[in-house]
């Protein structure tokens, strides 16, 4: 009897686990759709939002939609996918462990494409379309229509993918913005096809009429810009009523204040006293992300010589730059403050300043939450008796919404194993990281457990963590970086990112031979992206960059620029 009952519980626990209650879900594919479908991810995506698409509700936050994701090589067209039941998921890793009740479903494919790079390696990445890597939104990328469904374990479920998401439109030159697009000879040898840099670019009022008017380049780095941003030659729109509510600022508004400040800057440009200079802002996106980094990787290729090399030179010959490091400056916030500070670590003497907010971790000791070098794992604090979930994220009142594991779960889910999510941690990887045997970038630390591999932590160091760097080599760097390093930081920012700052100023600030003499500023519990000023809010702050840091500016040109420089308008003669 008791034996009868132990062979009972255990065929009962064997099926259980073979998956003779794994769920059925066939996708099918439009047969208009199949002729360039080859590899990709299949993601299937459950949401209790009955009104927007599911793909576009897979964040970090509580309120995330659920998502599964699973990668296929050599589709045969006519023939449907088959999802794998044992695909990771997130927040949920299970598919049976979905709770039975009503969702609406959809089924997305994020292409990839075959690259044989100048390495040696081919691997498969998803190529930008010109939305900026993007997944949800990507052209040529292929999902179904949400449907409703009542779901139940060991569910049979059958999806149709009959969209495809249409061809980005390119913005138009105006008077003001002219739009730039080469090809790169650098990356593309790298990656073996042809690929290219871009740039939305502002010229400043009089160009025409001032043909032998040569101006400095103010770089504004940041994520990809579909179009030059907070530039509106028109006042706000009289429609536009005051009850539109923004989340993430908390207040009413927020449009009308944006197109407002947008006016106010146009206003300035054209104004007699304003200062004239050319800006810029580039279009790097590429197979990993929304931008490079700006620098060279052993992934991504030589994106930092590309830029400076090639496509900069480039626009101050199209636009009259003066084309001079003394002439040049760097911006930008949170991926562009990073980008600003190690532009101008890695190529010294080709800017003359860079002012660099919010950062993307500029020291590994903390990278985010994380210290790469000390800690065994990124996931959790780990003690004899018990262990702690590291957090990820949080409010200005240190309120925690998310933690580090959770935020690589879902680019895991997303993009799978090989750095291919086009999210944050993901690039950073991509950017930083050796090339691994695959081809693909070396992992960090394990996506799912978060065991840290110090092999390639030592490779960022030596690489990218740019306050070792810095430290390492200032004998040689200091005299070249000497007043041009400016860093600001919430003390609450978001994403923990002020930890960085603050181990970064201790070293900038014991600097001899010479002192850096630059400036780090914190703002009193601001959140992510504070970048300097004190007495405005973030939401208005983040809208003034391009006018922001003018004044310092100023002062680096009277310390470094040529007597034929014109100290009032800010122009050369030739």
């Amino acid at each position: 009897m008791i034996k009868s009952l132990f062979l009972f519980l255990l065929a009962v626990l064997f099926w259980n686990c073979s998956g003779s209650t794994s769920e059925n879900i066939e996708i099918k594919i439009d047969s208009e759709l199949e002729s360039d479908l080859k590899d990709g991810r299949l993601l299937l995506i459950f949401s209790k939002n009955h009104e927007a698409e599911p793909r576009f509700g897979i964040n970090d936050n509580v309120g995330t939609n659920q998502v599964f994701g699973m990668d296929f090589e050599n589709f045969s067209a006519g023939k449907p996918l088959i999802f794998d039941p044992k695909s990771f998921g997130y927040p949920i890793q299970n598919l049976h462990e979905i709770p039975s009740g009503e969702y609406t479903v959809q089924a997305f494919i994020q292409k990839y494409e075959t690259f044989t790079r100048s390495d040696g390696h081919t691997v498969k990445l998803p190529m930008d379309q010109g939305e900026g890597r993007q997944w949800a939104r990507a052209p040529k990328n292929i999902y179904s229509a949400p449907v409703k469904v009542n779901w139940e374990k060991g569910k049979s479920l059958t999806l149709d993918i009959n969209q495809i998401i249409p061809p980005v439109e390119e913005p138009q030159d105006t008077k003001y913005i002219k739009h730039i697009k080469i090809k790169s000879e650098k990356l593309s040898e790298f990656w073996g096809r042809d690929m290219y840099l871009g740039a939305h670019v502002l010229i400043p009022e009089g160009f025409e009429e001032n043909p032998n008017q040569y101006y400095p380049l103010m770089i504004y780095h940041g994520h990809f810009p579909s179009d030059f941003g907070g530039f509106r030659t028109i006042p706000p729109d009289p429609e536009l009523g005051d009850d539109d509510y923004s989340a993430r600022f908390g207040i009413y508004g927020y449009a009308k204040m944006q197109q407002q400040e947008a006016f106010d800057f146009y206003q300035k440009w054209i104004s007699p006293d304003f200062k004239r200079f050319i800006i810029i802002e580039i279009q790097h996106a590429n197979p990993f992300y929304d931008d490079s980094y700006a620098v060279n990787s052993a992934n991504l290729g030589p994106y930092g010589d590309a830029i400076t090399y090639e496509l900069i030179p480039h626009i101050e010959k199209e636009f009259r730059g003066i084309g001079e490091g003394w002439a040049r400056f760097l911006y930008g916030g949170s991926t562009g403050g990073w980008e600003a500070l190690a532009v101008q670590v890695f190529y010294p003497d080709e800017y003359n300043g860079c002012f660099a907010a919010c950062p993307d971790p500029i020291d590994f000791r903390a990278y985010t939450t994380v210290d790469i070098y000390q800690d065994q794992n990124a996931y959790f604090k780990e003690g004899e008796f018990r262990k702690t979930l590291r957090p990820g994220h949080r409010n200005y009142l240190g309120h925690v919404d998310a933690m580090v594991r959770d935020m690589n779960h879902r680019e895991l889910a997303i993009g799978g194993d090989k750095s291919r999510s086009g999210d944050q941690f993901d690039i950073w990887q991509a950017v930083y990281s050796p090339v691994g045997d695959d081809g693909y970038p070396k992992p960090i630390w394990d996506k799912y457990s978060g065991e840290i591999d110090k092999e390639v932590s030592a490779y960022w160091k030596e690489n990218f963590d740019l306050r070792h760097i810095m430290e390492r080599d200032w004998e040689k760097l200091g005299p070249k970086l000497e007043g041009k390093v400016h860093i600001y930081c919430g003390d609450m920012d978001n994403y923990y990112l002020n930890n960085a700052v603050y181990l970064t100023e201790d070293f900038l600030e014991q600097t001899k031979k010479p002192y850096y003499d630059g400036k780090v500023a914190y703002g009193d519990r601001a959140e992510h992206c504070w970048n300097g000023d004190p007495n405005l809010p973030n939401y208005i702050t983040r809208l003034r960059y391009n006018t922001m840091y003018l004044d310092e500016i100023q002062n680096r040109f009277l310390k470094s620029a040529p007597k034929n420089f014109n100290q009032k308008n800010w122009t050369i003669i030739k």
